[in-house]
């Protein structure tokens, strides 16, 4: 298990969304329009802003007070508002259907399909943040559950070093570049 993640350049977010599976499943909620180390820098800034992060805290704060956390300088996302709501909804099936405890979305799967069934019922994750955060749990975390879920090609669970992020970021950019040049 990894006790750090290379998707930031900042070595306490890094250490935070590989160490809480809380952090981690919000950092992969916010990966939306943003680069990735905007995205899990998120975690980090939503919990010195908090004093922590809780799942069953974030579940039931007033929905304005979160947002005006999401929107306070600098913003923890491009888009607040939806995003605080996005993690206000996470934050509630994790508390409703995992007892609060976000690392027993994978921990307690019973196998690769239980395990895509949970990830697709997270708000927020359609086909393409499974297969990432799937990648991320098999080849970082050691889930064997996730390793059939992970597609061939560089995923973001390769990411083992700044360097090799500066190389995942450029290859996606590239990648979307040429789906434009197709379309």
């Amino acid at each position: 298990m990894a006790d750090v993640l290379h998707f930031t350049g900042d070595s306490e977010a890094n250490e935070l969304i590989a160490t809480e599976p809380l952090a981690l499943l919000i950092g992969f909620v916010l990966d939306q329009q943003v680069p990735v180390p905007t995205a899990f820098s998120g975690p980090l800034k939503l919990k010195r802003r908090l004093g922590r992060l809780d799942a069953a805290e974030l579940a039931g704060l007033d929905p304005e007070r979160l947002d005006a956390i999401f929107r306070e300088k600098p913003a923890i996302h491009r888009f607040p508002g939806n995003m605080a709501k996005r993690v206000q909804e996470l934050a509630a099936v994790v508390t409703e259907e995992y007892g609060g405890d976000a690392s027993r979305v994978w921990r307690d799967a019973s196998g690769a399909d239980d395990l895509r069934r949970r990830l697709e019922a997270l708000p927020g994750f359609g086909e393409m943040k499974v297969k990432a955060l799937a990648s991320v749990l098999a080849r970082r975390l050691g889930v064997a559950a996730a390793e059939p879920l992970v597609p061939s090609h560089p995923m973001l669970g390769d990411v083992d070093s700044p360097e090799a992020l500066a190389e995942y970021q450029a290859a996606k950019r590239a990648y979307k570049a040429s789906l434009r040049a197709d379309s």
